[in-house]
């Protein structure tokens, strides 16, 4: 039911209880010392008393002075004969016979409830004196109970205001440390697609309050960049598809204007596919950039023969053009079908805006990477489009006018991340634009 409460409830609870043992324990200590201090003053004062009575028990017949109604003194004979005793305890032995026993041979403190008209409970003090004879003080320990009920009773009192004042003290205090959460929670709340610019409140002190709102302005900046790339692509998809859609609507209507002889119906047709064939092979590419998962555990594939498999294609369109160098038996982690487009993606760009002959070169760099760069020999990438050589719909000027959509190297980075791996883009010293694909490796 705790977990159900607000966290300044919770943090007030914890403090509170945690500040009550605290406060019992300090209780239960403090009047505990308090008692043990006050035994041993009263031990201590009987033991001086039992000194000065033994110089008095020395001799013939002791007198004892009275007065004190708190305190008693006797002096026994040997045999048990009570030879002199202040009023308060007139007519009775202040010792038991078990006590008699154990004075005479060592000095003895014991309590007693009741002890002739001394308030109980009494403490009594003996010893013995040269002579066989034996001195007894007692004094009533009543003031002492009565001390410790008034410290008891003074913490009973003071010690609940004392928690209900840092119970208080600590529900303000978790309120205080709280506000900024509530502000942040506020703003976050009226934060919409329409409003993605607006952050969170941050306060200035460097606590862990002040880290999550910095980090959550992060995530927020991080979905406002997501968001607009987002926006940007549904844009650019919608440009990119108003052409061929534009151009297919175009090319029924002229065929359904006015009659047409068969042969300009069949141009018309063979036109409209080439344009749907457009359409389709863009809607592909697109549903391809869009999708940002990953693969959780891609396959081991053997990167030599698919790389051979992959030039087989491009034989009789590349011929001796296409230059494979893979060394044997390098293992890879990749779907083969990411990993089969990823790479005709990059040679199909390399022939479209490069110049034969186009190079592949895979190596293993370290034991946890292998790098795949593909090359042509053409003019490269223009250095101010090279920084968004990846970017969706991103095309050189000199790209333009050979067609694409610019969606081609966006492909070949979204399957390489969706297989753990990475895109760089940059032009080769020797020239010609490079392209370094790399993936997990595995062991041979």
């Amino acid at each position: 039911m705790m977990r159900r409460w607000p966290i300044r409830i919770r943090l007030t609870a914890a403090f509170t209880t945690a500040m009550a043992l605290v406060l019992v324990g300090v209780a239960t200590l403090t009047v505990s010392h308090t008692k043990e201090s006050l035994d041993e003053a009263i031990t201590e004062s009987l033991f001086s008393r039992l000194a000065s009575l033994r110089q008095i028990a020395v001799g013939g017949q002791p007198l004892l002075a009275g007065g004190d109604p708190d305190t008693a003194q006797q002096v026994i004979a040997p045999d048990g004969q009570v030879l002199a005793s202040t009023s308060n305890l007139a007519g009775q032995t202040a010792l038991s016979p078990s006590e008699l026993h154990t004075a005479r041979r060592e000095q003895l403190v014991a309590d007693h409830p009741r002890l002739g008209s001394l308030q109980g409970p009494v403490r009594v003090a003996a010893g013995p004196v040269p002579g066989g004879r034996l001195v007894v003080a007692a004094q009533s320990l009543a003031d002492r109970d009565a001390a410790v009920a008034d410290l008891r009773n003074e913490l009973a009192t003071g010690f609940p205001i004392v928690l209900i004042a840092a119970a208080v003290g600590a529900y303000l205090l978790a309120a205080a440390a709280l506000r900024p959460v509530e502000r942040m929670r506020a703003r976050a709340a009226g934060i919409s697609a329409t409003d993605a610019h607006a952050r969170l409140p941050v306060p200035s002190a460097h606590d862990e309050i002040q880290h999550l709102g910095t980090t959550f302005n992060e995530l927020l900046q991080r979905l406002q960049d997501a968001l607009e790339r987002e926006r940007q692509f549904v844009s650019d998809a919608g440009h990119e598809l108003r052409t061929p859609l534009s151009l297919l609507t175009t090319e029924l209507e002229l065929a359904l204007r006015r009659p047409r002889s068969n042969p300009e119906l069949i141009a018309a047709m063979r036109s409209a596919l080439e344009e749907t064939t457009r359409l389709s092979r863009l809607a592909r590419d697109l549903l391809t950039v869009a999708d940002t998962g990953r693969c959780a555990e891609p396959p081991t594939i053997d990167l030599r023969s698919h790389l051979q498999m992959i030039s087989e294609r491009y034989r009789h369109s590349l011929g001796d053009q296409l230059e494979i160098n893979c060394p044997a038996n390098q293992l890879v982690r990749a779907e083969p079908d990411d990993l089969d487009r990823i790479v005709s993606n990059l040679i199909d760009n390399a022939t479209q805006h490069g110049a034969p002959p186009v190079t592949i070169h895979a190596q293993q760099v370290n034991a946890d990477g292998v790098e795949i760069r593909v090359g042509d020999h053409g003019p490269g990438f223009p250095p101010d489009f090279l920084p968004h050589a990846l970017d969706r719909f991103t095309r050189a000027d000199n790209a333009r006018t050979t067609g694409g959509t610019g969606l081609g190297l966006a492909i070949v980075d979204t399957l390489t991340q969706r297989n753990h791996g990475s895109v760089t883009a940059h032009n080769h010293p020797a020239g010609g634009a490079e392209i370094t694909i790399r993936l997990p490796a595995v062991p041979a």
